[in-house]
């Protein structure tokens, strides 16, 4: 149905809640504090927004171990405020998508409490095993988060199943009595408005019967077992079938370790199950499988991930565009400088914003937000951080184990977003509930906002160019000097159309390569990160691009 291919024409800005504005001077973001910068948001060209989980949660995983699927959790401002930013958005022309997280539940949620004490019809919500020989787990597997997969659990005397935290045990899709329950969810939020969903780590739902020990797998012991299970295309479906094809949404599939020909199994437009997956290997250009493993930034390696996606979802299903989230440390300080923040945060900008699908800008991108580095590892929040620290080498002195934590953090994304220079950084007139990095003073809005050469503005160009340009929407992708280790060139083309984009990931000035059969003399320099910059010398990390109509 093309009237569902809205988000095509879109760039979605994503909001990480708890650090995004303080509304009410609590020192935790909320929906006030999104209602307020909502036309911020839309000044920035961006016509979505995704809002990481703000249901009711006890806190494990920031938001992710959820108690309760149908409410806004209090400290966001409840259901008042999440009514009048769904009003607020779609006043602005603009569409919201919530996270939709049904892999798993917090441990407080109320099926679990029941299901624990074997309370009908939830006794069999989750996954319970009795104990092997001995009081032995059930079975090898490794939690991505916090230890092995299974819990034990006094009150049912079993051990239940958890692929993230220990306070996130995992849901029984093979049970219809769940599906139904996740139907339910669906429909609510979409009767209510909502405009879709991201699904939180959808490919784990349906996990191999017997759940076997893996013998395989070096890290995330057990993923073959459950990542692409044997019902997940049944069981998305259903959800398809039954609720979503009656709505006029869109579906966001989140997929770790996936492969473009795996992915079109999930999102060809002829038969697949969900619009767009969120893939992970524009993430591995600088780490093995894992930020936690990491390795020198490899531009071919980037530039081999995004082309892989652009030339083989062509003519069959549509890409999502991102450099940032929620889940990775910021991106300047993998793939850019932070000596050259402006100028790789630009060329990062136009490496990804020009290409065949529909970008994400995640909160503080925009500004160029920077890696966090606390002075002990007892400040960070993050339960997947906290676990790496207690497992890791301890042969490495504190400071070389705290500097692993600056690398690959994921709370690097989670400080509070910098607004202005006033105490706080314009977070909050309270106190924050995480730490503000302290290059506030001179990374924010309101700074970036007085600068016209700033990369604000830049983002603001750049958005608003690729909306403009039909070769955006509709042009083939063709990579050039794919074995440039410093360059990152790519042309669009369709009818009446061609766009060409230097990107220099070099930290001095290279010399510029033009691609066969494209002639600069009477091609049209549309935008530039470098103003005033025309010659055949790419200064550091600059950025061009070029139109011919």
């Amino acid at each position: 149905m093309e009237n569902k291919r809205w988000y095509k024409d879109m760039v979605f800005y994503q909001i990480w809640p708890r650090s995004f504005k303080d509304g009410n001077g609590d020192g935790m973001g909320d929906l006030w504090g999104v209602l307020e910068k909502l036309d911020y948001i839309k000044s920035l060209g961006c016509d979505g927004v995704w809002f990481s989980p703000i249901y009711p949660s006890p806190g494990a995983d920031c938001g992710y171990d959820i108690a309760d699927y149908i409410d806004i959790a209090p400290e966001f401002g409840g259901m008042e405020a999440f009514k009048a930013v769904l009003e607020g958005v779609h006043d602005r022309g603009m569409k919201l998508v919530m996270d939709l997280v049904v892999n798993h539940t917090s441990d407080e949620h109320e099926w679990f409490q029941k299901s624990r004490r074997r309370i009908e019809p939830y006794t069999d919500y989750y996954i319970w095993r009795p104990a092997k020989q001995n009081g032995k787990m059930p079975n090898n597997w490794q939690s991505n988060f916090e230890g092995p997969a299974w819990e034990w659990d006094e009150v049912r005397g079993e051990y239940y199943l958890h692929l993230f935290a220990v306070k996130q045990p995992d849901l029984n899709m093979d049970n219809p009595l769940v599906r139904e329950e996740v139907k339910k969810i669906m429909k609510f939020w979409l009767d209510m408005g909502v405009d879709g969903f991201r699904e939180d780590v959808i490919t784990y739902i349906s996990k191999k019967k017997g759940l076997p020990d893996d013998h395989l797998f070096p890290i995330y012991k057990g993923m073959p077992h459950y990542n692409h299970g044997p019902h997940v295309h049944e069981y998305l479906e259903e959800f398809k079938h039954d609720v979503l094809d009656h709505y006029d949404c869109v579906t966001l599939a989140e997929a770790p370790l996936v492969s473009p020909k795996r992915a079109l199994e999930y999102i060809d437009e002829e038969n697949g199950q969900i619009d767009m997956m969120i893939q992970f290997q524009c993430q591995c250009a600088d780490c093995l499988f894992t930020d936690w493993l990491p390795t020198k930034f490899s531009l071919r390696r980037l530039k081999k991930a995004f082309s892989d996606w652009q030339y083989k979802l062509e003519g069959r299903s549509w890409n999502v565009l991102y450099l940032e989230n929620h889940d990775h440390p910021r991106i300047i300080s993998r793939y850019g400088s932070e000596k050259f923040r402006c100028e790789s945060g630009k060329t990062l900008a136009v490496s990804y914003l020009f290409q065949k699908g529909t970008p994400f800008v995640y909160q503080g991108q925009e500004i160029g937000m920077l890696n966090w580095r606390p002075s002990s590892p007892d400040m960070y929040e993050d339960v997947h951080t906290k676990n790496h620290y207690a497992n890791s080498n301890t042969k490495h002195t504190q400071e070389e184990r705290l500097r692993k934590l600056w690398r690959s953090s994921r709370d690097s994304a989670r400080t509070p977003v910098q607004w202005d220079d006033s105490e706080n950084a314009g977070f909050t007139t309270g106190t924050p509930w995480f730490y503000v990095n302290e290059n506030y003073k001179k990374i924010n809005v309101a700074a970036e906002e007085k600068d016209p050469d700033s990369l604000l503005n830049f983002y603001r160009k750049a958005i608003a160019l690729r909306k403009s340009l039909k070769v955006v929407r509709e042009g083939t992708y063709k990579e050039h000097f794919h074995s440039s280790s410093k360059l990152y060139v790519y042309s669009r083309e369709c009818a009446g159309q061609k766009l060409l984009v230097v990107c220099s990931f070099a930290d001095k000035d290279i010399k510029m390569k033009c691609p066969r059969g494209f002639d600069l003399s009477n091609g049209k320099l549309i935008l530039q990160s470098h103003n005033g910059s025309c010659d055949d010398m790419l200064k550091p990390y600059e950025s061009r691009v070029y139109l011919w109509e």
